[in-house]
């Protein structure tokens, strides 16, 4: 029986495995800035060494359509669903009976998302749910680990404005998040509207029982409706608060999503700059899990929300 050295593999695959990872340490240390000011008189190739990272916030122009500026940011998302479409379109087209291993990939994906839509919403309101929070989840999870990508940032166009990257992370720029969270607040009040009609309105402005307690007083009814009318002004004061959270959320949405995806963006940048090479990977690895957990709160709470919007008032209450 052939005995393993260290982590599985035998000493001397170790010993490389070693020297190659500290001789990463060593070469990313020495050609960042703090080292190249401890160690000056070692001289690094160009090619080695990571120019200092300067982050724009607002999103940088590649070329216009007449006056519309297509910018690095809208070809990234757009370069998202393309891939979407394609990639399930031909998982589609060549789906088998006994499924491979990226169709089972992906029905695990979607099967995932479906029972997820399912117990939260219910069996039937989930499968009406699944295709838009499917698809926010998606995109956005592909939106930020295309951003990941090396030749995002790294590919340069020459442009009337100057040198601008060719693609860049969609998420950082906040007209996407505002896009999203367009769609999902527009989707929400469409399932809210449709499945409880008026009474959508009602769960925030219910002005029924301030009538029914007005209309005691004027009965002669003046305690009964006294106390009523007070609580009903109570819940229109909290109808209007919970108004007021309903119309936040599109800035909840989108600031979450850009702050987190921008963030995520300057700090790879910095940490590249720092100590290039070795560490960078571990950052990667933090961002791939970063981008799921924002998709699965971006699809998640539009489920939640949508679910919400179709339960009547007083279930809510109950």
């Amino acid at each position: 029986m052939q005995k393993k050295g260290c982590l599985g593999c035998s000493f001397p695959v170790f010993i490389i495995i070693l020297v190659l990872v500290i001789a990463l340490l060593l070469i990313g240390f020495i050609s960042g800035p703090i080292g190249s000011n401890l160690f000056p008189n070692i001289k690094l190739p160009s090619w080695i060494t990571i120019t200092q990272p300067e982050p724009e916030l607002p999103a940088e122009a590649v070329f216009h359509i007449g006056s519309f500026a297509v910018t690095n940011t809208l070809i990234a998302s757009w370069l998202t669903i393309i891939f979407l479409v394609l990639f399930f379109w031909l998982v589609a087209r060549k789906s088998k009976l006994i499924p491979g291993r990226l169709q089972v990939l992906i029905e695990l994906v979607l099967g995932w998302l479906l029972n997820l839509c399912e117990s939260v919403a219910g069996e039937k309101n989930g499968r009406k749910f699944f295709p838009v929070v499917s698809t926010i989840f998606l995109y956005v999870l592909l939106n930020a680990w295309f951003s990941l990508l090396p030749f995002f940032n790294a590919v340069i166009v020459h442009t009337s404005e100057g040198e601008v990257p060719l693609f860049r992370g969609a998420s950082t720029d906040a007209n996407l998040p505002l896009a999203l969270a367009i769609v999902s607040f527009i989707f929400v009040t469409y399932f809210g509207f449709k499945t409880l009609g008026f009474g959508f309105v009602e769960s925030f402005f219910n002005f029924r029982p301030l009538g029914h307690n007005l209309k005691d007083m004027f009965r002669g009814k003046v305690k009964s409706g006294l106390g009523g009318l007070f609580l009903s002004i109570i819940n229109l004061f909290v109808g209007f608060i919970e108004f007021i959270a309903y119309m936040i959320r599109l800035v909840s949405f989108t600031f979450r999503l850009f702050g987190n995806m921008t963030a995520g963006e300057i700090l790879l940048g910095i940490v590249m700059f720092l100590i290039p090479y070795l560490v960078v990977p571990i950052f990667y690895g933090l961002e791939l899990i970063i981008g799921v957990i924002q998709a699965f709160i971006f699809g998640g709470l539009t489920l939640v929300f949508a679910t919400m919007a179709i339960t009547p008032h007083q279930e809510e209450h109950a």
